[in-house]
């Protein structure tokens, strides 16, 4: 825990005016993406990971809580939101609804019995959860077995947006991205938040203050769960399909990753891992199966030479809250 409460900055007024500064400067560059000749699937791609990555960060960066299992929300919200478009021919915003219900649902069933466990053991059991969800899925008829869910429509989001164009799809997703990131930024700064973190550091102390601190975790990994379901029911209308890869728990390691490397418990931390894991990954594609091999790599050198992350690296040398 002493990487997390090396990154807290002592001056609130100023911490909420640098988040706010950076939010406005993230918002600005991602919204000329379209016109600077980037790959926009990548970019997409990158956006509902970064989202996923900030869901995942708020329940451990900030509630102390490492799930193995976030995979399990991502992979249902597809599958939900892919069956939804494709076979009830649901709307998006109705199809992205589903997803997003069945993710928070699944956070309730799985989070009243994970919650009664904590470090390594709360760990083990959301993989142990998540584990024989993957091979449901694997067997269950609608999921299509290996094959998933392909050809997926797109449709009009409100009858008004056409998803199928690229630009539009494009807008949609960062919609969707600053939506779910402005929540996890209010909840991270809310009262809420607070005991949230309070928890984190020391959770007797929390209990004897009165707070009912199992209450706290499970409200946090249901808000978790639901917001990384959001994430997977917008990667559908990127990729168009719907796999076993998004529920696999190689998955679940990645979004480790991508946390850890941008900064555990830090605001904007999961957005830069997310976008440097998902760049690697498309751009050192024609290394094969040694693309994994380099993750690892840079993993390691993480871990090693700034145990931070990124942002946690350069918000400590610059004495700022990011």
């Amino acid at each position: 825990m002493t990487t997390i409460t090396e990154n807290a900055i002592p001056e609130p007024r100023r911490g909420t005016s640098d988040a706010m500064i950076a939010f406005v400067i993230m918002t600005a560059l991602l919204l000329v993406v379209p016109l600077t000749g980037v790959y926009p699937f990548f970019v997409m791609q990158a956006l509902c990971f970064a989202l996923l990555a900030c869901a995942f960060n708020l329940l451990i960066g900030y509630g102390g809580l490492l799930s193995f299992g976030h995979a399990m929300f991502l992979g249902t919200a597809g599958y939900f939101t892919a069956h939804a478009l494709k076979v009830w021919g649901m709307s998006p915003e109705l199809g992205i609804l589903v997803g997003t219900l069945g993710a928070a649902a699944l956070g309730v069933i799985t989070g009243l019995v994970a919650i009664r466990r904590q470090g390594i053991y709360f760990a083990m059991i959301t993989l142990a959860l998540s584990q024989p969800l993957y091979f449901v899925y694997l067997q269950t008829p609608f999921t299509h077995g290996e094959d998933g869910i392909q050809g997926i429509p797109q449709g009009k989001l409100f009858g008004l947006f056409n998803l199928a164009n690229s630009t539009t799809l494009y807008y949609v997703i960062l919609a969707g991205f600053l939506l779910g990131f402005l929540v996890i930024y209010r909840a991270i700064n809310s009262p809420f938040g607070e005991v949230l973190k309070a928890i984190r550091e020391n959770e007797p102390r929390a209990i004897s203050l009165g707070y009912k601190t199992d209450q706290y975790k499970l409200l946090a990994y249901i808000l978790s769960g639901t917001l990384a379901g959001f994430a997977g029911s917008l990667k559908v209308f990127v990729a168009q399909n719907a796999s076993l890869t998004d529920v696999h728990w190689t998955m679940s390691g990645e979004i480790v990753l991508m946390t850890l490397v941008g900064g555990l418990g830090t605001i904007f931390g999961p957005v830069v891992g997310a976008f440097v894991i998902i760049a690697m990954q498309q751009y050192l594609a024609g290394f094969g199966q040694w693309v994994t091999v380099i993750q690892g790599v840079i993993f390691v050198v993480c871990v090693l030479t700034f145990r931070r992350g990124v942002i946690g690296e350069i918000a400590h040398y610059f004495k700022r809250s990011l």
